[in-house]
């Protein structure tokens, strides 16, 4: 009898598109255990410019998507799950990443891209300080910068999106009928939208000089956008949208005021749910809204910290200065130690994010003795990204007047053991790790499988799996973690004011662009 006629019969599924800024992923999972059952990952090529400057190729992307789709519907059907158990996909998505296409022909115009800088203003309204890390002044630069944009812009055939926009487009039929749409989390971090009314703001768009009709629906994270149109998972729904960072939230069940998660990937993103009014920031955080599960349901917001560099120092250390070969080597080398021996690493590559914004800051180590070796050097690198972290918790506490008693984390970094120990021992509070480490990814296929319409996976706090973990508690005296802390706080004071702060272009700015951003970055 042949294999596929002993087909195992799981109960419904619910499958994740996890696109981040490296890799894309598809992840498809049990909707009543939330076991991830498989996935597929392919990396994604990214191309620098200029410093602080990064593109992607749409059109590559949106390929790994399908290819993330087909070898994992492939590795089910080995396994002898049937893939029609499949109710319902999810999207989430790195923020911010800006993109603009042709309606007409369902080409992009330029690159995805991502570059920063910043200012403090407008953030009554958005809950963001003006920075180029938010997709309104990419989107600026590419009207300004790229005839394509331009041209598509003025004869009304250009969509804007962020990343998440773009493939449900393309996967709901693209120029022939796609949805375009995004959800509320990824709509807050564009810097035209208002988070209290929950709309595109008007003002904002007119200040930036954006036209509202490239602009994709604001929907809700939780309900039916549209369905898959080609490919093995044809007709099935697309229902449910997060960013990533508030995906990860939701993967957590973060639901509760006052829970918060760290996650460790290229950068580190803390965000504390703040329930259902907007808490803004004294601290340097930024102000976003966490998720809202369903066209009826209310908005819950979160304070959020972002580090720019985490797991990009390994990488750092591996390609460009080759004192390791792999991730899993550096916590080797740094455990074989056990100490930086006095050494401090910032690692400020393109300025440091919360609670400093501070584009000017360039990365520095310090503290080195001729006794210094690789080793010292590779536990800095762990010890800096717990640091950050230390610097955005305090900011929250701050904000919030409620001190943390725990935090959760996820992300690629949390296998490192070495580095969950150094947070408990520099947070002073316990770190606690789920088994199950693909939170983002989770969040998104919940949010798919909880929408109007699906109904596969219900959300209510009786029937979400309790989730196994391990916890970390620390394991130094409050004392030596402070005295640490301090001398990271005078590492950071010596990386700042390094750089001018000009904005970096690999197209030349034409003049009305760079009197723009000229006043706006002044």
């Amino acid at each position: 009898m042949a294999a596929s006629s002993h087909r195992i019969m799981l109960g419904p599924l619910v499958a994740a598109i996890d696109q981040g800024t490296s890799s894309t992923r598809f992840l498809v999972f049990n909707a009543k255990t939330a076991e991830l059952l498989s996935h597929h990952q392919v990396e994604i090529k990214q191309s620098f410019p200029k410093e602080g400057w990064v593109e992607e190729d749409p059109k590559e992307i949106l390929q790994s998507v399908f290819e993330c789709m087909e070898r994992t519907c492939e590795k089910l059907t080995q396994l002898n799950i049937d893939i029609s158990n499949i109710k319902a996909i999810g999207v989430t998505n790195q923020r911010e990443t800006t993109l603009v296409w042709d309606k007409e022909t369902g080409e992009p115009l330029y690159n995805a891209i991502d570059f920063w800088l910043n200012k403090n203003h407008l953030k009554h309204k958005t809950g963001l300080p003006i920075s180029t890390y938010f997709s309104a002044v990419k989107l600026r630069w590419l009207m300004d910068n790229v005839d394509e944009v331009h041209e598509a812009v003025v004869s009304h055939r250009a969509m804007f999106g962020t990343v998440d926009s773009w493939l449900i487009w393309c996967l709901t039929g693209g120029k022939s009928g796609g949805v375009h749409c995004t959800d509320v989390t990824n709509a807050s971090r564009t810097m035209l939208f208002n988070i209290h009314t929950l709309e595109w703001d008007p003002e904002l768009c007119k200040y930036f000089g954006i036209p509202m009709e490239i602009l994709p629906r604001v929907r809700s994270s939780s309900e039916i956008y549209g369905l898959m149109k080609s490919g093995a998972l044809s007709g099935i729904p697309i229902s449910g949208c997060l960013g990533d960072q508030s995906a990860a939230l939701v993967g957590q069940m973060c639901f509760q005021d006052g829970q918060a998660k760290n996650t460790y990937g290229t950068g580190c993103f803390l965000l504390r749910n703040t329930g259902a009014k907007p808490v803004m920031s004294d601290h340097g955080l930024l102000t976003t809204v966490a998720y809202k599960l369903g066209r009826d349901k209310p908005a819950c917001y979160a304070l959020e910290g972002s580090v720019a560099i985490a797991g990009a120092v390994v990488r750092w250390l591996q390609d460009n200065l080759g004192i390791i070969g792999s991730s899993e080597e550096l916590e080797k080398l740094a455990a074989s130690v056990g100490t930086s021996y006095g050494c401090y690493f910032v690692p400020a590559f393109s300025g440091l994010y919360a609670p400093y914004w501070e584009p000017s800051a360039r990365g520095i180590i310090c503290g080195l003795t001729q006794f210094t070796n690789k080793s010292h050097v590779a536990f800095a690198a762990l010890e800096a990204v717990c640091f950050q972290t230390r610097e955005i918790l305090d900011a929250m506490n701050q904000d919030s007047g409620i001190p943390l008693t725990q935090l959760q984390v996820d992300g690629g970094m949390t296998s490192n053991r070495l580095l969950m120990q150094l947070q408990a021992d520099i947070l002073c509070i316990p770190v606690v790790k789920p088994s199950m480490p693909e939170t983002t990814a989770l969040g998104a296929a919940m949010a798919a499988g909880a929408a109007e319409g699906v109904s596969v996976w219900s959300l209510s706090p009786e029937d979400l799996s309790e989730v196994t973990s391990e916890k970390f508690e620390p394991q130094i005296n409050p004392e030596e973690s402070e005295f640490r802390y301090a001398r990271w706080k005078k590492a950071v004071q010596k990386s700042m004011n390094w750089e001018t702060t000009e904005v970096s272009a690999p197209i030349p700015f034409k003049s009305q662009a760079r009197l723009y951003l000229g006043a706006l970055l002044l």
